[in-house]
């Protein structure tokens, strides 16, 4: 979903001239659940139900589609709130998170929490995919035009998964690159696909975080159009996650897991 158009001033070929661009839509998107509020994230309107399940599934609230009951998407002006019931024993487990956030922001004891929760302990990625280099590189090269919205807008993030023999099966786009590839997890759980069976395509750089999201999506590959940070190849590593950057042109860069891709020269 585009949002309005503006006009602008840019030079085209030496020359100024007049032109008009559709902006990206960013609204407060709050996920409620069972009354409390978890999350307030700024995203892109547009597939709040993928939005909804798939964070809820990448942070480890719900371990299936049938946890999360009674999704409600509302429009409340400034935003829009997902509200969301969970089933008996995640609601419990969503209560105690809220419990631990509780502390003083100056507590010594609550930083150091605050940081080991920040490096989640993660189940590694146990999988013998081996995808080509140049399947990779050829489903990043046809990424763009599975974009509408960024086609428009040059301003949207995409998450992707590239299946061997079938090509891309599924994309989400967002303005924030962690809201696109939950958005993506959450229509794989719909359509009773697993990411398992084959590479995230990312439009961004790497961040921990994303490296997290593909490890609890069980993908063992992951491959973007920029580089990695330091941090997220440290944490790939140590989760069996093959991570792919500066995926462009002809080639990209592998930081860890080369053993999952073949056919290079």
């Amino acid at each position: 979903m585009s949002g309005p158009s503006r006009a602008e001033t840019h030079v085209w070929r030496g020359a100024w001239a007049e032109g008009t661009r559709m902006l990206v839509p960013e609204v407060p998107v709050a996920l409620v659940y069972d009354g409390g509020t978890e999350a307030v994230m700024m995203a892109s309107p547009g597939d709040e139900l993928d939005f909804a399940l798939g964070f809820s599934f990448n942070e480890g609230i719900v371990a299936s589609a049938d946890e999360l009951r009674d999704v409600e998407v509302r429009d409340v002006g400034a935003g829009v709130e997902i509200r969301m019931t969970l089933a008996g024993e995640r609601r419990e487990r969503v209560v105690e998170r809220r419990r631990l956030r509780a502390g003083p922001a100056g507590c010594g004891l609550c930083g150091v929490e605050s940081i080991s929760a920040a490096l989640p302990a993660l189940t590694p990625v146990r999988s013998h995919l081996r995808v080509a280099v140049s399947d990779i590189v050829a489903a990043m090269r046809d990424l763009p035009a599975r974009q509408p919205q960024n086609r428009v807008t040059s301003a949207m993030h995409a998450a992707a998964l590239f299946v061997p023999g079938e090509g891309i099966i599924a994309v989400r786009e967002d303005v924030g690159r962690h809201n696109a590839l939950d958005k993506l997890q959450g229509a794989l759980l719909r359509t009773g696909r697993r990411a398992d069976e084959g590479v995230i395509l990312m439009t961004s750089r790497v961040s921990v975080e994303l490296v997290q999201k593909a490890v609890m999506m069980g993908s063992p590959i992951l491959a973007a159009v920029s580089a990695p940070t330091s941090l997220a190849v440290g944490e790939a590593t140590r989760l069996g996650l093959a991570l792919a950057g500066v995926v462009r042109g002809d080639g990209l860069e592998v930081f860890c897991g080369r053993e999952r891709f073949t056919d290079a020269s």
